[in-house]
């Protein structure tokens, strides 16, 4: 999959833009189910993008944690990051290539948030542990805040924003932060919903230096021991990750009118997952927590208020 050609493919003969685009839809629509409603919200144009970044980030991703991880070395990102400055050269290699060439004709994306999410593969290699939240900070940045930041180019900033005659020498504000902030939440959601799926696979993405702060040890984790240490920990390792899906709300406002929406839905609808997690007691290591659809449906509502009068 990962064999470059010395100049631009000729010979291979990929998708049309149209069907590239059906396929990024397919892969956002069967893995990402939550994502996938929220990008329903969006403008044709921008869902489309979404969806392409999607799937770039998703095959990224299973480069470390797919069927093929086991074979994945230092060297096949490497290949990856080849293929990703082809990508941006205007080159797709593989048909999802094709969806993403066209979104970077639309959007201004940057490539530096796609070479940081690589980095953060990298980790995967060869961290199963994180000492400190700062350790693992830099981890949730490379492999979810850049999403953030790539999302952000495409859902754009409001320009009628400021426009009071003592705001127009100002560049516009760009809440860079706040994308970054939303990724990380998002992270620290899927470490707390994946607890059991990760200590299956000997990776422990809790910092151990919270383990330790509640005298809960790595045997405790991988014997699944869900007492009063677990649930405390539990407690502040959501208490956490809501901060940052409230620091990440206050940039909404920022975006462009008809982003609002879809973006409170995503993150209303990711936090949702904190409270399944609450409410199954702590026991992520046997339960996985999901939010029911119906459950989904009647928040979207809730959703277009905030992104009304918030």
């Amino acid at each position: 999959m990962l064999q470059l050609p010395d100049s631009p493919p000729r010979m291979k003969t990929l998708v049309s833009v149209d069907e590239s685009y059906k396929i990024c839809r397919h892969l956002t629509a069967k893995y990402a189910k939550t994502f996938y409603l929220g990008t329903l919200l969006m403008s044709p144009a921008k869902r489309q993008a979404i969806w392409a970044i999607y799937a770039w980030c998703r095959r990224t991703d299973e480069l470390v944690d797919g069927p093929a991880a086991a074979i994945t070395t230092p060297e096949t990102l490497d290949l990856w990051e080849q293929h990703l400055e082809s990508i941006f050269a205007g080159h797709p290699v593989e048909n999802y290539d094709v969806a993403l060439v066209d979104t970077l004709k639309r959007f201004d994306l940057d490539i530096q948030p796609f070479r940081d999410m690589i980095a953060g593969q990298r980790m995967d290699l060869y961290r199963s542990r994180y000492e400190t939240f700062e350790e693992l900070y830099l981890y949730c940045y490379r492999v979810a805040g850049t999403v953030g930041l790539m999302s952000t180019a495409v859902m754009e900033i409001d320009s009628t924003a400021n426009t009071a005659p003592w705001y127009q020498r100002k560049p516009p504000y760009i809440p860079t932060e706040e994308a970054i902030a939303l990724g990380i939440a998002n992270q620290l959601t899927n470490i707390l919903r994946d607890v059991g799926e990760d200590a299956r696979r000997g990776r422990i993405y809790l910092p151990l230096e919270d383990l330790a702060k509640f005298n809960y040890t790595e045997q405790d984790f991988f014997n699944g021991v869900v007492d009063d240490r677990w649930r405390a920990l539990m407690r502040f390792q959501i208490e956490r990750a809501r901060q940052f899906y409230t620091k990440a709300e206050q940039g909404i406002t920022y975006l462009a009118p008809d982003a609002r929406w879809p973006v409170w839905a995503a993150s209303m609808l990711y936090g949702q997952i904190l409270d399944v997690i609450e409410r199954n007691d702590y026991n992520v290591f046997n339960q996985r927590a999901y939010v029911p659809q119906l459950q989904k449906l009647c928040t979207l509502p809730i959703a277009w208020m905030r992104s009304q009068v918030l």
